[in-house]
Order: C-alpha cells, then structure tokens, then sequence
C-alpha cells in the first residue's frame, strides 16, 4: 500500500471512531431505578427469585351477616329455626336484659350482668349470639365491647328499653307504635357508643311478644326479627338440672334456643349451660351463631 492509500485507510478509522462516539453522545441516557425497585432487586437472591415472588394480597372485604327478605307487605321478616337439611348445628342465645328504668336497682347491686357466664361460653369455645338492650349496654360498655369485639360472639338487638311492642306481654310496658324503630335504633346507637363490633342485623322482641302492627314499624330498619323454637325456662329458674333437660329434651337440628344472660333473673344459665354443651356435642351437635345458622 502506498503512502496516500495508508492515509485515507487512517483518515476513515478515525472517521468511524468519532461517528460511534458521536451516537453514544446524542442518545438519551437510560432513566435511572426508582430507589424502591432498587432496593428490591438487592434484597432478592436472584432475578429469577424476584421475578416468582407474589404480589400483594387484596384486602379481605368482610361478608355482611345474612338477613331474610321482607315478609308481605314489606313487613319484617320473622326467623325462629332453620329448616333446611339434617345438619347438626344449633345457636345458643342469650337476651342481656334490662328495662329503662331499672337504673336504681342496679346502681343498689342488683346484678343484671353475667360475666361467669360469658368466660363458660368462652372456656368452652362455644359460638353464641347475645341479644342485648341498649340499657344493658349503657349499665355494663366494657362488657358490651368485649362481647363484641369478641369473634365467637355477635350482638343483637334486644330494644333499648326492654318494653314490650305488643300486649299484652307478661306485664312490660308498652312502646308506642311511633316510638318502636327509634326505640331499637337507640339500642343500636348504645353498642357503637360501648365500641362493639361485631354487631348484626337482628331484633329480638322483648317478650317475644308482636303483631302485624310492631313488623311494619320496624320494616324502615331492615333488621330480620329473631324469635326461637326451643325455651329453655332459665328465666328465675332455681333448677340448673331442669334447665339442661328442657333444652337437651328441645334441640333438632337447626334449633335456636333461648336463654338468659341476666344473673339476677336467671341465676343457674352458667350451670346449666355445663351439662348442654358438652351432651349435645355427645350426640353430634356443633354450636353456631345465629348468621351463620341463617346462612347455611
């Protein structure tokens, strides 16, 4: 090769050297990490394992408890057992009763609570549905939210005043038909201000005592009435023995049975209640709240 074949074979090297570094300075520079994804990439051991690992799960959304369709007429639905299937599941309830006015005897120690009760309920590991009055929640709130913050229990409606919707019924006073939803709204108010939680959609009449009249003043609510299929006579029983036998004698499956969660009207409930549930557990029986019942 001459001389002036050397140069321009050196003059296009430099040529195509000065183009490459002229394209590397035009590009734009690539965007750095986000120090999020960088830090992930340096706590991972690989790629790969980066690559597998699961994203974040989707919040659980809670399921609303189970309530029944409007009766006829948009009267409020009335619920007393399940009658579906041959499963042996049962609810155990409890009416946490106190009228309006029994403040005095109560602020003298009258004892409208039960917390032995509720600590045999949970040392058994029985799920149970308390129907509460709003008075009872107002006289005992660190009970009313434990019960309620508890998820073996659930917290009904039981009134706020624990007066009766219809009479005659065992001598209650009387609510207003006017006065009946603000009456069980009320009650609902006192468990959100006692700070319970798991609070449902259900009423109880106080009594059990109702008419056409009391459902259709209750209808705007939407709650679901509860009553039951089996009494288990715990109200001013002395009997603890006799209690557990009506009971044990009543329950089908799906029963729904009634007690007390008031000492000082029904004083035996927490005896009686350790005899029931470990013979019904004998025969098969599993122990549900009253959604649940409602749902299967």
């Amino acid at each position: 090769m001459n001389t002036s074949a050397r140069k321009l074979a050196a003059l296009g090297l430099l040529g195509a050297a000065l183009v490459g570094c002229g394209s590397s300075a035009v590009e734009t520079p690539a965007a750095e990490p986000e120090p999020k994804a960088t830090a992930a990439v340096a706590q991972s051991p690989s790629p790969k394992a980066s690559a597998a690992a699961p994203g974040p799960k989707p919040a659980k959304v809670p399921t609303a408890p189970p309530t029944m369709a409007p009766g006829p007429s948009g009267l409020t639905p009335v619920y007393k057992r399940r009658t579906k299937g041959s499963e042996k599941v049962v609810a155990l309830t409890f009416d946490a009763d106190m009228t309006a006015d029994q403040g005095p005897r109560a602020a003298s120690g009258e004892h409208f609570d039960n917390p032995e009760l509720i600590a045999t309920l949970r040392r058994l590991k029985v799920d149970a549905t308390v129907f509460m009055t709003g008075r009872w929640a107002e006289e005992y709130p660190d009970q009313a939210k434990s019960i309620g913050g508890d998820p073996r229990f659930e917290i009904a409606n039981h009134s706020y005043s624990h007066y009766a919707f219809a009479t005659p019924c065992y001598g209650l006073p009387t609510v207003a038909g006017p006065d009946q939803a603000a009456d069980v709204q009320r009650a609902f108010d006192s468990f959100r201000d006692a700070g319970a939680v798991n609070v449902v959609p259900y009423f109880r009449f106080p009594g059990g005592c109702y008419d056409d009249a009391a459902l259709r003043a209750l209808a705007p609510l939407g709650v679901t009435a509860v009553q039951w299929d089996v009494v288990s006579g715990d109200a001013f029983a002395k009997d603890a023995d006799a209690v557990a036998e009506q009971v044990l004698d009543g329950v089908k499956p799906g029963s729904l049975v009634v007690m007390h969660c008031t000492r000082s009207a029904a004083p035996v409930t927490e005896r009686a209640i350790r005899r029931i549930v470990p013979e019904l557990r004998a025969r098969g029986y599993r122990f549900v709240k009253v959604s649940e019942l409602m749902s299967r």
